[in-house]
């Protein structure tokens, strides 16, 4: 398809002289631009094509240059990156230094908050109305566009709550598209199933809920017989009976990808005073026919070739196999072994590669929706009562359920198992989805034993281990394709590393899958005739005192390395232990995340930029022991 409509628009401004026909051919340039993308690389793409309509229809009704407009879990931002001004940059997306595959307020105006977490955007979109109205600019309108799959985060009802008390002027926009990544759960999800019924009944709901805020109110029996009519209507009105009762004025369903009507129905909700939902349904992967069919395998799809009639003819799947995938298969197996194993996962099945074990153990496995909190305190329960629970959760969304890891089970000493997927750089997912932040955050509390696999050897042990310990334990495992040390069976013992080779001028100490970066950066020193050792830490917590001690002492100097932050980390972790001992630390260089933010890109690209790989740690030894230049990197900020 020729771009004719695309290239023209420079911002949402641009819209306004567009004729409906023109819109309708906007929105099939749209849906074309996303799939050229996703044949050059993995991106969101479902989610994407479900609103373009959506998205047009808000530019169209409101001016975002000054109301206020955030996206709930952002990977939904292509359409809107498009036409406010970003569609000579698009093909960058999420590549090193071209635009973010999330909102990014460094990149456009209209961009307000880095939104890569869901349930936050009522929460922040209110506190930007609160604001407002305080600084005398109530006429800035706002709006949170929340997807179904969202919806059951409990700060989303939290926020909810607040605004039914503060009566702001707040429209949140349900996307109801029956999905998240995978298909929703719970109870909410079957309370918004009832509202998909007939065409009529869905018109007259939204007929007499506009009645019902254009009713005038005379006198004191008036009052209560409009009280009583109201009542009855809201009955009537089963699909938006929840939040009638939340205090926000429910309105729809509405067709999302009926642009003209959804813009009207825009235009209405736009002049109602009060907090206001508009339940909004869409498809995801409208438009692109394989993605209605399957939105879970094209949410974020590897890239692959179209045909003519615009059919799949080929996905470019990698071969390799990734630490997500041996993870999996290792509690597969537990779970095989152990009938009190079971797993639970807060909506994502399909990331953390769990639909083999949710098909053969469906008693045993729990998807909790996107409710990590609630999914942690839900496995200190189950622990409690005699189960292993094995909580399955991205590093950076577990981050939202660290009091419940306090409360509910460190401080309880429950044995519950976290299997940290994503530790370390996510690569162009970017900054909202790097775990740099787990080995400092899981190891602060006590009774917390924090694992970390150095290869793919090491990845069922620690499991086992896990499960048959006294205790909570953490392990933590990155987003990238499997490696193994060939070396003799070190079997997993609590607060012991393993030493591939000992050397004699210093010392690499790895926690985590950098292991095999660290061996092959010995290897390559030892070409040049410095005699670099490679420990494999395998616990964070407790860190093996005995053998980092002897390294401190008896070689000429140590490396950290972890791909998690600096601050507080493993590197952290050895530099107090020492301190306690009294041992000298002038001859130990900690490696990993500097402190700041890091950007998206490949993740081979971004370990490269802060010298975490064969390169730098090469250059690091070579500089410790007075034989070269210190790499310069993030790392030496």
């Amino acid at each position: 398809m020729k771009f004719e409509l695309l290239p023209g628009i420079h911002s949402p401004l641009d819209l306004r002289g567009l004729t409906d026909q023109q819109l309708v051919q906007l929105s099939e340039e749209i849906r074309e631009a996303l799939c050229n993308l996703v044949q050059e690389r993995s991106a969101h793409f479902a989610s994407n094509l479900g609103v373009v309509e959506l998205c047009l229809a808000l530019h169209l009704v409101y001016d975002f240059s000054k109301d206020r407009l955030i996206w709930d879990t952002g990977h939904q931002i292509y359409p809107h990156k498009l036409i406010t001004g970003r569609f000579s940059q698009f093909s960058t997306i999420r590549t090193k230094g071209g635009l973010m595959g999330f909102p990014n307020p460094n990149e456009s105006p209209y961009d307000l908050f880095m939104t890569g977490h869901a349930g936050a955007s009522v929460s922040t979109v209110l506190g930007m109305k609160a604001a407002d109205d305080l600084l005398g600019e109530s006429y800035r309108k706002s709006v949170a566009v929340i997807g179904d799959g969202a919806l059951p985060s409990g700060v989303v009802f939290e926020a909810m709550n607040n605004a039914a008390e503060l009566k702001s002027d707040l429209l949140v926009i349900l996307n109801d598209n029956e999905m998240g990544i995978c298909p929703r759960v719970g109870g909410l999800a079957q309370y918004l199933d009832k509202a998909r019924t007939a065409d009529f009944y869905n018109g007259l709901k939204r007929d007499v809920t506009w009645l019902l805020n254009k009713v005038p109110v005379v006198g004191k029996q008036s009052a209560e017989a409009i009280a009583q009519f109201k009542t009855a209507l809201k009955g009537f009105l089963h699909g938006g009976m929840l939040f009638e009762e939340m205090g926000f004025r429910y309105i729809g369903p509405v067709d999302g990808h009926d642009l003209i009507g959804l813009r009207n129905a825009l235009e209405m909700v736009k002049e109602v005073s009060g907090p206001v939902l508009l339940h909004v349904f869409t498809q995801k992967g409208h438009g692109f026919e394989p993605a209605c069919e399957d939105p879970v395998t094209y949410h974020a799809p590897p890239p692959f070739a179209r045909n003519k009639r615009n059919e799949v003819v080929s996905i470019k799947k990698s071969s390799a196999r990734a630490y997500t995938n041996t993870m999996s298969d290792a509690i597969f197996d537990a779970m095989q072994r152990d009938s009190k194993v079971c797993v639970l996962t807060a909506a994502m099945c399909e990331g953390n590669k769990l639909g083999r074990v949710r098909n053969e153990f469906p008693d045993r496995f729990f998807d909790t929706g996107i409710c990590e909190a609630h999914t942690v305190a839900f496995a200190g329960g189950m622990a409690k009562s005699g189960m292993r629970p094995i909580v399955n959760i991205y590093s950076t969304f577990l981050q939202r359920s660290f009091d419940h890891i306090f409360q509910e089970v460190a401080l309880q000493n429950l044995p519950v198992t976290f299997c940290l997927d994503r530790g370390g750089l996510a690569g162009p997912d970017g900054p909202t989805h790097h775990g740099v932040f787990d080995n400092t955050y899981m190891r602060v509390f006590p009774n917390m034993t924090v694992m970390a696999p150095g290869d793919e050897l090491d990845v069922a042990p620690m499991l086992d281990f896990a499960l048959t310990h006294n205790g909570p334990t953490s392990i933590r495992y990155p987003k990238a394709n499997v490696q193994h040390i060939t070396r003799p069976e070190c079997p997993v013992e609590l607060g012991k590393a393993e030493v591939w080779r000992w050397g004699e001028d210093g010392m690499f100490v790895a926690f985590g899958s950098l292991f095999t970066d660290c061996v092959a950066a010995s290897e390559r020193l030892k070409e040049d005739g410095l005699d670099v050792g490679v420990i494999n830490a395998r616990f964070a917590k407790p860190i093996d005192r005995a053998t980092i001690f002897r390294a401190l002492e008896e070689t000429g100097f140590v490396i950290t390395v972890e791909e998690n932050t600096i601050c507080g980390g493993f590197g952290s972790a050895v530099l107090e232990a020492a301190n306690e001992a009294g041992i000298p630390t002038s001859n130990l260089k900690c490696l990993g995340i500097p402190d700041r933010f890091i950007e998206h890109g490949e993740r081979d690209e971004l370990l490269a930029d802060i010298g975490l790989n064969v390169d730098g740690f090469v250059a690091t030894a070579l500089a410790m022991a007075d034989r070269g230049t210190l790499v310069e990197c993030e790392n030496d900020d």
